[in-house]
C-alpha cells in the first residue's frame, strides 16, 4: 500500500529544517495571506456550479482550506445544498437530531427541548473549534459547508483560520507540541448522555491525516468545561500556546459577516462565532445551514 504521507510529500513530525516543511510551509503562509483578500466566488446556481466555478472553488479549498462564496438571488437555497455538496464529491456525515432528512442542520436560536442549552442553538458567542471534535475516529468530520440563509440583525460574525497555520505557528514555536497533540490521546471529551442518546468518550489527537489523503485534518475545541487533555506538562504548554495564538487573532485569520446567500466551503477549518442580537426582544431571525462530511473537499 502507497504511503500517502510520502505521496503528498509532506512528513508529519518533520523537523523544521526538512526541505518538503520549509516549502509547504512557505506555500500555506503565503496561500493564507492571499485567502484573507480574495474575496466570494460568484455562483449563478448553487445546485449545477459551473466548471469555472467550481474550479476555482477547489483550487482556493486545496491552497487554504476553505474557499468564500455567494448566490446572487435571494432564495432560501435550502433544497440546493445536497447537490451543491456531491458537485464536490462530498458524503454528508450529519447524524445529528436536529438533522432533517436532508442530512441539514437550520443553525437558529431555538426553546425545543432537544436543542435548549446548546450553544449552536443560542445568540451566545462560539469559541474557536473544528466540526465534530467530540466524534469517534471512524465518524470523522473533514469538510463541511456553512450557508447564510438569514443574517442576524445584529452580530454573528465567524473568524476562519487554515487549521495548517495553527500547526505552522506551534512548529515555530516549539516542534514537540505538535508531537504532543498529535498523541493518540492527547485530547478526551467525556461521554454524553442526553435526552435518551448516548455518545461515547472520544479520545484522539489534535492533528492527524486524513484517512483518504493523509492531508492535515484538525479536532479541536477551545472549550474549557467536559474536556480533558492528556495530563503532562508539555501537552498544557501546547495547548496553552494555541489557545493563545488563536485569541491574539493570528494575522492569517479571516473576520466575516455573512450575509444572506452567503458561505463557506472548507476542509473543516478552524472557526468560531460571535453572539448576535443580543437586545432583541424576539427570537432572532438568523438562519444558517450547516452541512457535514466525512471526506474532504474533492481535489483539495
Amino acid at each position: 500500500m502507497v504511503n500517502t504521507q510520502e505521496q503528498n510529500g509532506f512528513f508529519w513530525q518533520a523537523p523544521k529544517a526538512d526541505e518538503f516543511y520549509r516549502k509547504w510551509r512557505d506555500d500555506r503562509l503565503t496561500a493564507a495571506e492571499a485567502a484573507k483578500s480574495t474575496g466570494f466566488v460568484e455562483i449563478s446556481d448553487l445546485a449545477n456550479p459551473s466548471k469555472a466555478e467550481k474550479s476555482e472553488l477547489i483550487r482556493r479549498c486545496k491552497a487554504a482550506n476553505l474557499a468564500l462564496y455567494e448566490v446572487p438571488d435571494s432564495s432560501d437555497h435550502r433544497a440546493e445544498l445536497r447537490d451543491f455538496a456531491e458537485s464536490f464529491g462530498l458524503r454528508i456525515a450529519e447524524k445529528h437530531r436536529s438533522a432533517g432528512g436532508d442530512g441539514i442542520v437550520a443553525l437558529r436560536e431555538s426553546d425545543a427541548p432537544s436543542q435548549t442549552g446548546y450553544i449552536p442553538y443560542s445568540k451566545r458567542k462560539m469559541n474557536w473549534h473544528t466540526d465534530g471534535y467530540y466524534n469517534a475516529p471512524d465518524d470523522r468530520i473533514s469538510a463541511m459547508v456553512l450557508h447564510t440563509a438569514q443574517p442576524a440583525d445584529d452580530g454573528g460574525s465567524n473568524q476562519f483560520l487554515d487549521h495548517t497555520i495553527a500547526f505552522i505557528r506551534l512548529m515555530d514555536e516549539n516542534p514537540d507540541y505538535v508531537r504532543a497533540l498529535m498523541h493518540p490521546e492527547a485530547m478526551t471529551i467525556p461521554p454524553n448522555e442526553e435526552g435518551g442518546s448516548y455518545r461515547p468518550a472520544s479520545v484522539g489527537p489534535v492533528f492527524f491525516p486524513d484517512a483518504e489523503t493523509g492531508e492535515m485534518q484538525m479536532r479541536y475545541t477551545a472549550r474549557t468545561r467536559s474536556i480533558a487533555w492528556r495530563d503532562d506538562p508539555l501537552t498544557r504548554e501546547a495547548v496553552a500556546f494555541l489557545q493563545s495564538t488563536l485569541e491574539k487573532p493570528d494575522p492569517m485569520t479571516i473576520s466575516i459577516r455573512f450575509g444572506k446567500g452567503q458561505g463557506v466551503l472548507c476542509n473543516n477549518v478552524l472557526h468560531d462565532r460571535t453572539g448576535f442580537d443580543a437586545k432583541a426582544v424576539e427570537f432572532s431571525p438568523r438562519v444558517v445551514y450547516r452541512v457535514r462530511f466525512h471526506n474532504r473537499v474533492e481535489g483539495s
